[in-house]
C-alpha cells in the first residue's frame, strides 16, 4: 500500500477563510464538486487532489466537496472516536443505488423463500450449507489460517477434530457463524461480544491474548507496510464503556417503523462491523468478531439470505481497499462512509455470487433429476436421498457418514443413517467401516455412473 495523502480536518480549513474568499469558493466551486464525483466514487483527498479538474485550486475545490458530504451528513453522537469527536456517515445518491440493488437481490427481509430462489425448505439444507464453510475457511484466512479448502471441507463435513491451528480457526468460525444464527434475535451485550469472541479464539489466539476476555493493556499498535504505526487503538480502560454504547446503538430501533431515526440495516451492520475494529477490544481475534456481530445484525434485521452470503472472500481478494477504507475514515474526521462504500460494494458482489452459486446447484440437480426419472428406483427415493446420491455420481470414492448427512440437512442421525442404509440396499452405496472399527462410512461407487446410466453428468 503506497503511503497515503492526509487530508487536513475540515474545520481547521474553513477557519482560516475570509467570509467573502468563502462566498467566493461556494459560487464558483459548489455546484461543480458534489460530494460524489460524476461517477458517483466517494473520492477521499488522497485521491481526490488527482482528478480535479484542471485550472481549479485543488483545496478550494476539497472545501466545496466537504460542504456538500456536510449537508447531508449524520452524526452518531453515542460512538465518540477521539477529542470528543464522533463518527458520522451520509448516504450519497450512487451509495442509495447499490443498497436499492442489494435489497432487491436479497428482499430487504421478505420472505423471498416463496420465490424461486431457494425454498424454504432448502434453508439450512445442503443446497448452500457450503458457502457457510466457505465463509468459515476465508474469514480464517483473512486471520493468518492456512490450510486446503478440501481438507478444511472435509473435517467440517466429517466432523473430525482438528489437527493444528489453522484447522482449528477454520472450526471455530464455522461454529462462530451458527452461533451468530442462533443468537440473532437477541439483542447485543457485552456478555454476547465476548462469548462470539471465545468461540472465534478457541484454541487459537495469539499476543498472549485470552478468549473471551478484553485486551488489558494499550500494548497494540497497527502499522503499514512501511513499518509506519498507522492506528492506536483507544485506551483499553476505555473499552467497556465504548462497547456499552455500542450496544445501545445495536438495540435501538432504527428500523422504518422510526422514520425520524431511520438507519438503512446494512449500513448499520456495516458500522458496527467497523466499531468493532476500531475499539479493538481482544489481544486477537477482533477481525473474526467484527464480522461475526455484522453478520448478527443483518440477519437480525430479517436479511436471513445472508446466513449463506460470504464477505471474507471478496475481502481477501481486495485486502488493500479494506484496509485502505479503515485509513480514510479514521483520517478524514471520522467520516464511515468511506468504510460503508466498501462494503456495500462487497456485499453487492458476494449477493450476485450467491444467486449464481444457487442457481447452478438448482440448474445441476434438475438436470440430474432428468436422469434419474428414467431409473424406476430413482423415482422412489427422497430428495435429500437424491442429492446424496448426485454428489456420489460426482465424486467416485467420497465417503458419507450419518452425521455429516444429519447436519447437512437438519435432520435426526436416525434418519439421516435410513436415508443412507436405502441407498445402501439400493447398490447405490457401500457401507464400510473406518480403520479402528469405530464409526460406519458411506462410500460412493466407481461404478455409480455406469450404473445408473449417467454417460455426461456435468461434474
Amino acid at each position: 500500500m503506497a503511503r497515503i495523502r492526509l487530508p487536513t480536518p475540515f474545520i481547521q480549513l474553513i477557519q482560516g477563510l475570509k467570509p467573502e474568499t468563502l462566498l467566493l469558493l461556494i459560487s464558483k466551486y459548489q455546484t461543480k464538486y458534489q460530494a460524489t464525483n460524476s461517477k458517483g466514487q466517494y473520492l477521499h483527498w488522497n485521491d481526490f487532489k488527482w482528478r480535479v479538474e484542471k485550472g481549479d485550486e485543488e483545496v478550494a475545490a476539497w472545501i466545496a466537496t466537504k460542504m456538500a458530504r456536510q449537508s447531508i451528513t449524520k452524526d452518531l453522537v453515542n460512538l465518540q472516536a477521539v477529542d470528543n469527536k464522533c463518527f458520522s456517515y451520509c448516504i450519497p445518491n450512487s451509495l442509495f443505488a447499490q443498497l436499492h440493488s442489494i435489497d432487491t437481490m436479497a428482499g430487504g427481509g421478505k420472505k423471498i423463500s416463496d420465490g424461486s430462489l431457494v425454498s424454504s425448505d432448502d434453508k439450512n439444507r445442503y443446497l448452500v450449507k457450503s458457502l457457510m464453510i466457505e465463509e468459515a475457511i476465508t474469514s480464517s484466512q483473512l486471520e493468518g489460517a492456512s490450510t486446503t479448502r478440501e481438507i478444511a471441507k472435509d473435517m467440517i463435513q466429517k466432523g473430525l477434530e482438528p489437527k493444528d491451528k489453522s484447522q482449528q480457526m477454520i472450526l471455530n468460525n464455522y461454529l462462530l457463524m451458527k452461533k451468530a444464527v442462533e443468537r440473532k434475535d437477541e439483542d447485543l451485550s457485552i456478555e454476547l461480544i465476548l462469548e462470539l469472541h471465545e468461540i472465534a479464539t478457541r484454541k487459537a489466539i495469539e499476543n498472549h491474548a485470552a478468549c473471551g476476555e478484553f485486551r488489558q493493556s494499550n500494548n497494540i499498535v497497527i502499522s503499514n507496510l512501511y513499518n509506519e504505526n498507522t492506528f492506536y487503538p483507544p485506551d483499553h480502560e476505555t473499552i467497556v464503556s465504548r462497547l456499552t454504547n455500542l450496544c445501545e446503538f445495536a438495540n435501538i430501533d432504527h428500523s422504518q417503523n422510526e422514520p425520524s431515526n431511520f438507519i438503512h440495516p446494512i449500513v448499520k451492520a456495516i458500522i458496527l462491523h467497523f466499531m468493532i475494529g476500531y475499539i479493538h477490544p481482544f489481544g486477537d481475534g477482533n477481525g473474526r468478531t467484527a464480522r461475526a456481530i455484522f453478520y448478527w445484525s443483518i440477519l437480525k434485521s430479517g436479511y436471513w439470505l445472508f446466513e449463506y452470503v460470504s464477505i471474507s472472500k471478496l475481502i481477501q481478494e481486495k485486502r488493500n481497499d479494506y484496509d485502505k477504507s479503515f485509513i480514510y475514515t479514521e483520517t478524514d474526521d471520522f467520516d464511515l462512509t468511506y468504510f460503508i462504500y466498501n462494503q456495500v460494494e462487497t456485499i453487492d458482489k458476494a449477493v450476485k455470487i450467491l444467486y449464481e452459486h444457487i442457481e447452478k446447484k438448482q440448474r445441476d440437480f434438475y438436470n440430474f433429476i432428468g436422469w434419474v426419472e428414467k431409473n424406476p428406483i430413482a423415482k422412489k427415493l427422497k430428495r435429500e436421498q437424491l442429492e446424496i446420491l448426485k454428489e456420489a455420481v460426482k465424486s467416485p470414492g467420497r465417503e458419507f457418514t450419518a452425521n455429516q448427512v444429519a447436519d447437512d440437512f437438519g435432520v435426526s442421525i436416525n434418519t439421516a443413517r435410513n436415508y443412507l442404509n436405502k441407498l445402501v440396499s439400493e447398490e447405490f452405496l457401500v457401507q464400510a467401516k473406518t480403520k479402528n472399527g469405530k464409526t460406519v462410512v458411506y462410500l460412493a461407487p466407481v461404478s455409480l455412473r455406469s450404473k445408473l446410466n449417467l454417460s455426461s453428468l456435468e461434474k
